[in-house]
C-alpha cells in the first residue's frame, strides 16, 4: 500500500456534512472526508465516536484506493440490498421508495428506546411490501443478549429471514445463539466480530457465524478485505458503513474482485444520503450498482462543507491517524 506525503493528502482534503434523508444510526448528518490520490477521489470517514486506533485501517483503505491500482475486477455491476432503518412501521414505504426496485432489504432493528414489538412490525411491514419472493435480513448492531436474540428471531421468523446480522456483541454469545437456533435453518452473520476483532478470524474458529459481513474501510482496504474472505473460507456479504458514494465505489470494487458473490451487497446506502459529493450518486438502478468511480461534485463540496471547526476537527485527525499509518 502507498503512503502518500501528508502535504499532498491535505491539498485536496475536503471535509462535508451530507443530510440524511432519515435518522441513521442517530444521526441526522453524515460527516466525512474526501481528497484525491492519482487514482481518483477517495473517502475517510470513520464514525466520529471511533478513536484513532481504530480510524487507522479506514485511512489505509483510503490510500490505497487513491494511490494504488485496483485488484482485477470480475464484474461491472453488483446487486444491492435496500436499507430500512429503525423507524416506524409506516414510514417504511417511504423509504424503501428512495432506493427503487431492490429484491433484498436489510432492515435494523434493537435500537435503543425502541420495543420488539416495534421490530416485529416493521419487518412484517417490509414483507408485505417486497412480497414472498422478497429476501430479508435483519441487523441488531450486536444490542441483544443470547435470549433476547432467541426471543427476537422466533418473533420474526414468520418473515422468512435470510440471515440475522451480528445479534450479540461477544464471539461466545454468537456461537451459543447459533447453537440455540440451528433447528430454525436462519443463517447468523458476523459483522463488528470482524471488523472491531484484533483477530478477525476468531469467529470463524469458535464457528460463531454461517457467514461474513466485509466492509472495505475498517478492514484497511479492498486487498485486506478480499484477503481475509479467502482465508476465512465463509460466505460473505459487501457492506459499507453510510459512506458517501466515493466510498461505495470502494466497496464495490471489493464486491466486484470476489470470486464468489452469493448475496447481495449492502451498498445501496446512497438512497439514505438527501446529498452527495458526486454528480452521479451510486443510488441503486434495477436492484444495483455500477463497479464505477463516479466523478466529484465540486458545487457539492462547496455547499455542502463542514463548519470551520468540525473541519479543523477532521483534519486534525487525519493528521493524527496519518502518523499512526506511517508508523
Amino acid at each position: 500500500m502507498t503512503i502518500p506525503a501528508l502535504a499532498d493528502v491535505l491539498a485536496t482534503a475536503r471535509v462535508v456534512a451530507l443530510p440524511l434523508r432519515t435518522k441513521f444510526r442517530g444521526l441526522t448528518v453524515r460527516e466525512a472526508m474526501v481528497f484525491r490520490g492519482p487514482q481518483g477521489w477517495t473517502e475517510f470517514s470513520p464514525f466520529v465516536e471511533y478513536d484513532d486506533a481504530e480510524a487507522t485501517a479506514w485511512l489505509r483503505a483510503a490510500y490505497e484506493f487513491g494511490w494504488d491500482e485496483a485488484p482485477a475486477l470480475l464484474r461491472t455491476s453488483i446487486p444491492v440490498n435496500a436499507t430500512v432503518p429503525a423507524v416506524d412501521s409506516a414510514q417504511v414505504e417511504q423509504v424503501l421508495a428512495a432506493f427503487g426496485y431492490c429484491r433484498t432489504v436489510k432492515v435494523k432493528v434493537a435500537e435503543p428506546m425502541q420495543t420488539l414489538a416495534e421490530d416485529v412490525a416493521r419487518v412484517h411491514r417490509v414483507r408485505e411490501l417486497v412480497g414472498p419472493e422478497g429476501r430479508i435480513r435483519i441487523d441488531a448492531n450486536g444490542a441483544w443478549n443470547v435470549d433476547e436474540a432467541e426471543h427476537a428471531i422466533h418473533a420474526m421468523a414468520d418473515a422468512d429471514l435470510e440471515y440475522v446480522e451480528q445479534p450479540c456483541t461477544s464471539i461466545a454469545e454468537l456461537a451459543e445463539l447459533r447453537r440455540r437456533v440451528k433447528y430454525m435453518a436462519i443463517p447468523i452473520a458476523a459483522d463488528e466480530s470482524v471488523r472491531k476483532a484484533s483477530d478477525p478470524f476468531a469467529v470463524v474458529e469458535a464457528q460463531a457465524a454461517d457467514l461474513l459481513v466485509l466492509k472495505a474501510q475498517p478492514l484497511g482496504g479492498v486487498k485486506n478485505a478480499l484477503a481475509i474472505a479467502k482465508q476465512a473460507g465463509l460466505p460473505v456479504v459487501v457492506s459499507s458503513a453510510l459512506d458517501t458514494s466515493i466510498g461505495l465505489a470502494m466497496g464495490a470494487q471489493l464486491a466486484a474482485a470476489l470470486p464468489e458473490l452469493n448475496f447481495d451487497c449492502g451498498l445501496g446506502t446512497a438512497a439514505l444520503l438527501a446529498a452527495d459529493v458526486v454528480t452521479v450518486p451510486l443510488v441503486p438502478i434495477d436492484g444495483e450498482i455500477a463497479v464505477t468511480r463516479p466523478e466529484i461534485n465540486e458545487q457539492a463540496l462547496d455547499e455542502y462543507a463542514a463548519d470551520p471547526q468540525r473541519t479543523a476537527w477532521w483534519l486534525e485527525r487525519l493528521e493524527r491517524v496519518h502518523r499512526r499509518v506511517e508508523a
